[in-house]
């Protein structure tokens, strides 16, 4: 094959890659009947994102056979300008290819509305798991601390049970003070923080086959049911659960998610099914990817309930309580019907956002 009659075959898929990659015909004007009017830079990028679309199904093709044109020019020794010509197109389709996609509302409601609820029913064995084993131990433990109040002092620091009495006391000069809105947003950011933080070690916890995300679940489980406990012993129980309810149903599941999550990723190291190593932890992972980026969306939602709604003690309680109860019924209608009805969806992974 000679280079003249190499170029003269595929130039036409060249030029057609070349203006699919560079935008070429588009950047520079629209053509209207015999007129070329400017175009802005938006409309633009609108075009070419059309372009990109309708041709879909041809340019994985054109990718493949381009870079089996590059590793023919190379192998015959041709031009090097040919050469860098051929490597600029492969490395700039490449990156069309295999880039992240952009952020869509369609995409995210899509994850939100499908992907995620169906991706925790498909594991839902798991998931009632690892349910059982926080509440479980959550009441059991709460239980304890309320007939042996002084066992109370084994589970948590005396500093921490001081600082959890002051913060429910109804009598505390910051009870009812009103917050202003700089630091409810501050408060914010330090939830998020907070739970986020949580989750990530639950979550990375499953990379030690699994157990130390259900170590970091049981951790919290007897942590929260021995504090709920030590409330109850000091009668603050009212402002308590008027203050959690509200936000306990989005960040509780969401640690529960992080936990079946880092599980089933450390439940795969272990449980190959034949596959390799890596092959059963990307195999996990198609399955693990969406509840933790589920996880991590709840707990956005639980630090802004906590923020800007639970901490208004001046809200009736009654209020406070029947907004908590109707977040559960919620999340729990969520989770078994969403997707449900909307035809055949993936459990194996979540789209990019």
């Amino acid at each position: 094959m000679t280079q003249r009659s190499f170029i003269a075959k595929r130039e036409n898929d060249w030029k057609e890659l070349e203006r699919l990659l560079t935008g070429s015909g588009i950047a520079g004007g629209v053509t209207n009947g015999n007129s070329r009017s400017s175009v802005s830079g938006w409309k633009a990028f609108l075009a070419r994102r059309k372009q990109i679309r309708d041709r879909a199904a041809w340019f994985p093709q054109a990718f493949r056979q381009l870079t089996g044109d590059l590793n023919t020019a190379r192998s015959n020794g041709f031009d090097p300008v040919l050469i860098e010509r051929l490597n600029r197109l492969t490395l700039e389709g490449n990156q069309l290819l295999y880039s992240s996609k952009p952020f869509s509302v369609k995409s995210f409601s899509t994850f939100i509305f499908k992907i995620f609820p169906c991706a925790v029913r498909s594991q839902w064995k798991s998931f009632c798991t690892c349910f059982l084993i926080f509440f479980g131990l959550a009441v059991f433990s709460a239980l304890v601390c309320i007939r042996f109040p002084d066992f109370v002092s084994e589970l948590i620091p005396p500093w921490q049970s001081a600082s959890l009495e002051e913060m429910y006391n109804p009598e505390s000069p910051h009870y009812l003070k009103p917050r202003d809105v700089s630091t409810d947003a501050d408060m914010f950011g330090f939830y998020i923080y907070n739970n986020i933080s949580i989750a990530f070690i639950t979550f990375a916890g499953g990379l030690l086959a699994g157990v130390g995300s259900l170590f970091f679940l049981a951790f919290n489980g007897v942590f929260i049911g021995a504090a709920a406990g030590h409330i109850i012993n000091c009668g603050f129980q009212d402002t308590f659960f008027s203050f959690v309810i509200g936000h306990s149903a989005f960040e509780l599941t969401a640690i529960i998610l992080s936990a079946q999550a880092g599980f089933l990723l450390g439940y795969a190291l272990f449980v190959r099914r034949g596959l390799s190593c890596g092959a059963s932890l990307r195999e996990a992972g198609k399955t693990a990817l969406p509840l933790i980026t589920g996880a991590a969306i709840m707990l956005v939602i639980a630090a802004a309930v906590e923020a800007f709604w639970s901490s208004r003690h001046e809200i009736d309680q009654n209020i406070r309580f029947a907004a908590g109860f109707s977040a559960m019924f919620l999340v729990t209608f969520y989770f078994i019907f969403a997707g449900r009805f909307d035809g055949h969806v993936s459990n194996q992974g979540a789209e990019r956002i």
